[in-house]
């Protein structure tokens, strides 16, 4: 077994001619209107939120899954409940300009790769969402080459992709990084033993994607086991790719499996979920989630127990209540089936009234503490050292102006305004787009005073 080092990976000053299409990239795709929503809610908190919601298709899935479209060189895929977002909105754009054929509808994306795809994806794509990253295995296991933008997202911290470009080499790409591009290009992929220093799930993706066009058998040893590595995994099976092991911390892929437009049907967003659930019994509401994968909730259900939470689990729905203060707890972030770090922030805003003092802390991302000062705003009660917050619970909090600077950030604000006395504005909610479908409709559904400003 090998261990990914630094084999075929340079660092390089040098000029990079990068050729881009003339047209001007297509406009965001905003539903019926056509425009783009304001980028402040504003909140008349302190109303219980109780009611049915249905969970949209994962984001974190979605955005590996569409870029997997490309390994297929003939057919049409179809990707059934894929969220209505701003990042799938961009991945689409970036399928487009590579010279796939789309077509959306109703939650459902035709991707087709049956003609040319070009193998540089597009700056002005790439700088906006992190899973433009995911383009690397699937353009060099499609073409051999792919010219990748580092990529942009959520500024949360070092989020480095040395563990991807370490994977590929292993696999027999020369990997270099040149003005900030990622350039891969290899005349044959060989199969290969890798251990991940990290169980990352961007570079576990994009080495089983980059593993289905390599010779021989591979082996991702130290793999993330994350419900939407999962999902990918049962898309390239569904095209044809054999995987073995996923949802474990060892994926077996056997390469050089001819690959087949295949119809495929995304699975529920965990972190959509648990923030639904966590705005509802901070506001001390009653909720039906319906669309959900219980499972994949379980770091999260258990936590709300040990908090005083109510929960009855269905096979796919979830009822959650709580009328009281919450019960203090301590929580700490860590690769799945850990309680994840996407929903920290949310979990941060539910305990700021909990009865006690609550102890989180940050084990994945060194930078996710950013929604702590916008909460001081509203009353709350939080001292940081290092990757640990205290949270000496409130009564009440009180309605302020703040403002999200990240998706999950802007979550938990959204969260906490909904608790609060008094009128809350968040500002930056474009951020929140870039995950949630439809997120100010949905609160509004089940009872809350929320709209654009």
């Amino acid at each position: 077994m090998s261990i990914a080092g630094t084999r075929g990976v340079q660092l390089a000053s040098a000029e990079l001619h990068v050729t881009r299409k003339p047209e001007d990239p297509p406009p965001l795709l905003w539903g019926e209107t056509g425009q783009a929503p304001s980028d402040r809610v504003r909140i008349r908190g302190g109303r219980p939120l109780s009611g049915r919601l249905r969970v949209s298709g994962a984001k974190n899935a979605a955005v590996a899954l569409l870029p997997a479209c490309l390994l297929a060189r003939d057919g049409v895929s179809e990707l059934a409940q894929v969220p209505d977002i701003v990042d799938v909105d961009v991945v689409v754009q970036i399928l487009e300009q590579l010279g796939a054929t789309l077509d959306r509808a109703e939650g459902t994306v035709r991707v087709g790769a049956a003609g040319p795809i070009a193998d540089e994806v597009p700056y002005d794509q790439a700088k906006r969402v992190r899973a433009s990253s995911l383009f690397l295995g699937a353009l060099i296991a499609r073409n051999g080459r792919a010219v990748v933008p580092l990529p942009g997202g959520c500024d949360i911290g070092p989020r480095p992709i040395d563990l991807h470009l370490k994977g590929l080499a292993e696999l027999g790409a020369e990997v270099r990084v040149e003005r900030g591009y990622v350039i891969a290009q290899a005349r044959k992929l060989v199969g290969s033993e890798i251990y991940l220093d990290f169980p990352s799930v961007g570079a576990t993706e994009n080495l089983m994607m980059a593993a289905t066009a390599a010779s021989g058998t591979t082996v991702i040893y130290n793999a993330a086991k994350e419900p939407e590595v999962v999902d990918l995994a049962n898309f390239l099976v569904g095209m044809g790719a054999r995987v073995v092991g996923a949802g474990t911390d060892l994926v077996r892929i056997q390469g050089g499996l001819p690959l087949h437009a295949t119809s495929y049907t995304i699975i529920p967003d965990r972190i959509e979920a648990g923030t639904y659930l966590l705005a509802s019994l901070a506001s001390r509401g009653e909720i039906v989630l319906e669309n959900v994968i219980p499972k994949h909730l379980e770091s999260l259900l258990a936590k709300l127990e040990e908090a005083g939470v109510q929960i009855e689990v269905g096979l796919d729905s979830l009822r959650a209540s709580l009328r009281r203060r919450p019960s203090a707890i301590s929580v700490k972030t860590l690769p799945y089936p850990g309680f994840p770090t996407d929903l920290q922030p949310q979990l941060s805003a539910f305990l700021l009234t909990a009865e006690g003092t609550s102890i989180v802390t940050e084990r994945v991302f060194e930078d996710r503490f950013r929604h702590i000062d916008e909460l001081k705003r509203m009353g709350a009660q939080i001292k940081t050292e290092s990757r640990t917050a205290v949270i000496m619970g409130v009564p009440q909090l009180s309605g302020a102006p703040v403002t999200a600077t990240d998706l999950r950030t802007g979550a938990a604000l959204v969260i906490a305004g909904l608790s609060a006395t008094g009128e809350t504005t968040v500002d930056g909610f474009r951020h929140v787009r870039r995950g949630y479908a439809r997120m100010v409709e949905k609160l509004a559904s089940l009872g809350a005073d929320i709209r654009y400003d």
